[in-house]
């Protein structure tokens, strides 16, 4: 056999591959895209959940976002406190921590409260049940209790209560919004997490109407809008609700409401209490008190009446001298 024959081809291949191989060199250099290596440390940083709450496609997205500007650091709203720090950081940016915000059913209007005009024996889905008249509760504007929004949430932070509520676990809730987007009744709002009183109520029909529905609606009294010392209760559209920038969980609205349409975790309700040793009795505390509970002269002892103080905590922020502490 000529030896020619056999090598001819091998040089011929080897010399295609020399130069597709040279021609590929070239393009991957003069093609090349170049990666923002911010992204993948933003990428890293993320929780990784890809539940769309940022309004990108998933957390690559989102990090490409950051990374060119388009999305601040703090757009991803189930990054915890470390997280949205870490990216800040990466970006060369600061952020202010603000209170962490989660999802609520505003409705308290159960099977065992709200009234229903017909059995439904369809679909176990909201979206479904409200496609006929509306589902089955006789008020148009309450939780339906088909777990749809349970289906969406992924972080298991929704459960149907035994009276088939929406129940939300703050704890749990990373505020996504998925569920918000998914309440084919707009019943879902989000919330600060610190909050303790809130109006578990969504129906804007005149009082009668609401009572003729729920046992627990708002009717429109206005009862609680009078009852606030901080006028952070605002009624519109037959419906009172919560500026939660003014309010301070004092919880005399929820005292108040005659429906008990509010909400309030009166475990959590602090009294004011005067340390002895570091008061001046200067009477600010006196002056500023809403509710005129505290008693108490100029360079004379101070004394909180517990059955007038709503745990406001005005006092406390008020005092100079820090003499006085929320238990």
């Amino acid at each position: 056999m000529d030896i020619t024959s056999i090598l001819t081809p091998v040089f011929i291949l080897g010399g295609m591959g020399l130069i597709f191989g040279g021609g590929l060199a070239y393009a991957s250099q003069k093609f090349a895209v170049k990666i923002d290596p911010r992204i993948a440390a933003i990428r890293d940083a993320l929780p990784g959940a890809n539940c769309g709450g940022c309004g990108v496609p998933g957390c690559d997205g989102f990090a490409s976002a950051v990374a060119e500007g388009k999305a601040p650091a703090d757009g991803c709203p189930v990054a915890s406190e470390e997280a949205v720090k870490a990216i800040a950081s990466i970006m060369g940016q600061e952020v202010s921590s603000g209170e962490k915000m989660v999802a609520r059913v505003i409705c308290a209007g159960g099977i065992n409260n709200s009234k229903e005009s017909f059995e439904y024996y369809g679909i176990e889905d909201c979206k479904a049940a409200n496609m006929f008249k509306g589902g089955s509760k006789n008020c148009k504007y309450g939780c339906l209790g088909l777990g749809t929004c349970v289906k969406v949430c992924p972080f298991d932070a929704i459960k149907i209560s035994e009276d088939r509520l929406a129940v939300i676990d703050p704890d749990k809730c990373t505020g996504c919004g998925k569920c918000i987007e998914e309440c084919p009744k707009n019943v879902i709002a989000m919330v600060p997490y610190g909050q303790d009183v809130h109006i578990d109520c969504n129906n804007k029909e005149k009082g009668k109407e609401v009572k003729q529905k729920c046992e627990v609606g708002c009717i429109g009294c206005q009862i609680c809008v009078k009852a606030c010392p901080f006028d952070a209760i605002i009624f519109e559209d037959n419906l009172a609700r919560i500026d939660y920038d003014k309010c301070k969980n004092c919880m005399v609205c929820a005292q108040k409401c005659p429906t008990k349409a509010i909400y309030a975790n009166f475990e959590k309700r602090k009294k004011a209490e005067i340390i002895e040793e570091k008061c001046i009795q200067c009477t600010i505390c006196k002056k500023n008190c809403p509710v005129e509970a505290i008693e108490g002269e100029v360079k004379q002892p101070h004394k909180i009446l517990e059955d007038k103080c709503i745990g406001c905590g005005i006092c406390e922020e008020k005092c100079p001298k820090g003499a006085i502490r929320m238990k």
